[in-house]
C-alpha cells in the first residue's frame, strides 16, 4: 500500500503542478504586454498560486482519506506529510520554560510582571515601539505610494514607471521570512504544532490584501485608500450582524455613522470626489474591497491558529512568510515578471533603494507589531496605528501634491476623532466588565 500511495502522491502533487505550470506559463506568454488591466493580472495571480495551492489541497486530501499516515512504513515522504498535515510536535509534549514565558507574554498574562517594572522603564518602552510604528510604516506608506505611482529615471534620462504589484509583495515577505528565521534561531519558541498546510489560507489571504492596496494606487489616491481601511470597521459591523446576530453598544453604532460621514465628507472634497473618469474610481473601490475581505480573513484565521495550536508570533510570521514566499515566487516566475522586474532594477537604482527600504520597513513593522502588541496589548497598539494613519494622510498630501477642500479636512478629522473614541468608549466598557465580574467574584467567595 505504502509504494502504491506514495506513486499516487506523487501523481497528485508534482504532476498536477507541473501541468499547472505549464498552462499558466503558457497564459503569461499570450498576455498583452504591462501594464495589465488589474483584473487580467489578478487572474494570472490566481492562476499562478492554484499551481501550489491546489496540489497541496489534493494531497492533502488523499492522505487523510488513506490513512496513509498511520499505516506508512519507512517511506521518504512520511516524515514532510506528517509535518505538513499533522504537524511538528505531540498536543501532550511539555513546553520549556522559556516558550511558557514566551506564550504568556504574547497572550497577555504578563500584566503582574509588567506591573513590577519601573514607570520610567515602561514609559521609554513605549515610546521607542511608538516611534519604531510610526516610523517604519510612515516610511512603508510613503514609498508605497512613490514605487507605484512616479516615474523612475536612469543615468541616461530614460523615464520608466514600475507596473507590478505582486513584486513588490515578494520582495516584502522574503525579507520578513529571513527576519522571523533569524528570531527563531537566537531565541527559543514554542514547540511547533500547527499542520503547514493551515498557513496557506491566510497566507493566500495576506497576500492578495497586499497586492491589493498596491494595485489600488493605480486607480485611487494613498490618502483615500488609507481613510477606507480605516473605514472596515462599518462592513465588519455589518458582517458581524447579519451573519452572527452579534449586537453592538450605543458607542459603536455612533462612531460608524461618524466614520461613515467623514468618508462623504473626505470623497466631496478629494482628488477623487473631482474626477471625471467613473471607471478609474470604481476599479479603485472594487480593489479596496478586495482588500478588505482579504484582510479580515487574515486576522480572523490567524487568530484562530493561534487560539488552537498556541504558537508565538514570530512563528506565524515565518509561517505565513514562507507560503507567501512560495506562491508569489511560482507565479512571477510563470508570467516572466522576476525578470523584467530584475531588469527594471538593473536599470534604475533608485527603485532598488525604494524596494529595499520599503522591505525592510515593512519586515521591521512586523516584528514592532508583535512587541507592541504583546508588551502593552492590543488598545495602546491601535491607539499608536491610528496616529500612524492620520500621520501618513498628512506626508501624502504634502509630499505628492494631494489638495483637499475645507469639507475633506473635515472628513479626515471626523473619520480620527470616531476611531479615538471607539478606542476610548471600547476600553472604558471592558474595565467596567471586568471590574463587575471581579466584584461579583469576590461576593460569590464571601458567601
Amino acid at each position: 500500500m505504502s509504494s502504491k500511495t506514495d506513486v499516487n502522491l506523487l501523481l497528485l502533487g508534482p504532476g498536477v503542478a507541473t501541468a499547472l505550470y505549464l498552462l499558466s506559463s503558457l497564459a503569461g506568454f499570450f498576455a498583452p504586454p504591462a501594464p495589465l488591466p488589474w483584473i487580467l493580472a489578478l487572474a494570472l495571480n490566481l492562476l499562478g498560486y492554484a499551481t501550489v495551492l491546489l496540489p497541496l489541497f489534493l494531497v492533502v486530501r488523499h492522505t487523510r482519506s488513506s490513512g496513509y499516515l498511520d499505516t506508512a512504513g519507512s517511506s521518504t515522504l512520511l516524515p514532510f506529510l506528517r509535518l505538513l498535515i499533522r504537524g511538528g510536535a505531540a498536543e501532550s509534549a511539555p513546553q520549556t520554560p522559556e516558550a511558557e514565558g514566551l506564550l504568556k507574554s504574547e497572550q497577555g498574562g504578563g500584566d503582574e510582571e509588567r506591573g513590577a517594572k519601573k514607570s520610567m522603564s515602561e514609559a521609554a518602552n513605549l515610546m521607542i515601539c511608538g516611534a519604531g510604528l510610526l516610523g517604519s510604516y510612515s516610511i512603508w506608506g510613503y514609498l508605497q505610494e512613490k514605487i507605484m505611482t512616479t516615474e523612475y529615471t536612469d543615468s541616461l534620462g530614460n523615464k520608466g514607471k514600475f507596473h507590478d504589484s505582486q513584486f513588490l509583495v515578494f520582495v516584502n515577505r522574503i525579507l520578513a521570512f529571513a527576519i522571523a528565521l533569524i528570531v527563531i534561531v537566537m531565541r527559543r519558541q514554542p514547540r511547533h504544532k500547527a499542520p503547514l498546510f493551515k498557513y496557506s489560507y491566510c497566507s493566500l489571504s495576506n497576500i492578495l490584501s497586499s497586492w491589493c492596496q498596491y494595485e489600488a494606487l493605480k486607480y485611487i489616491s494613498f490618502p483615500t485608500q488609507v481613510l477606507a481601511k480605516a473605514s472596515k470597521v462599518i462592513p465588519v459591523m455589518l458582517m458581524g450582524k447579519v451573519v452572527s446576530k452579534k449586537k453592538y453598544e450605543y458607542y459603536e453604532y455612533l462612531t460608524a455613522v461618524l466614520i461613515s460621514f467623514g468618508m462623504v465628507l473626505f470623497l466631496l472634497g478629494s482628488d477623487e470626489g473631482k474626477k471625471a473618469s467613473s471607471t478609474t474610481t470604481f476599479s479603485g473601490v472594487v480593489i479596496l474591497f478586495g482588500y478588505m475581505a482579504a484582510d479580515a480573513f487574515t486576522s480572523n484565521w490567524q487568530g484562530q491558529l493561534f487560539q488552537e495550536y498556541k504558537m508565538s508570533s514570530i512563528q506565524m510570521m515565518a509561517g505565513v512568510n514562507l507560503f507567501s514566499c512560495l506562491l508569489t515566487s511560482v507565479s512571477l516566475l510563470q508570467q516572466g515578471i522576476f525578470y523584467s522586474s530584475l531588469l527594471f532594477m538593473s536599470q534604475y537604482s533608485h527603485f532598488v533603494i525604494d524596494c529595499v527600504v520599503l522591505s525592510v520597513c515593512s519586515a521591521m513593522g512586523q516584528l514592532f507589531i508583535y512587541h507592541t502588541i504583546s508588551t502593552f496589548g492590543p488598545v495602546i497598539f491601535v491607539i499608536i496605528m491610528t496616529v500612524r494613519q492620520m500621520c501618513a494622510v498628512i506626508i501624502s498630501c504634502i509630499q505628492f501634491g494631494h489638495s483637499l477642500a475645507p469639507v475633506a479636512i473635515l472628513g479626515v478629522l471626523a473619520i480620527f476623532a470616531a476611531l479615538f473614541l471607539r478606542i476610548s468608549c471600547g476600553y472604558r466598557v471592558k474595565a467596567m466588565k471586568k471590574k463587575d465580574t471581579n466584584s461579583s467574584n469576590s461576593s460569590s467567595n464571601k458567601v
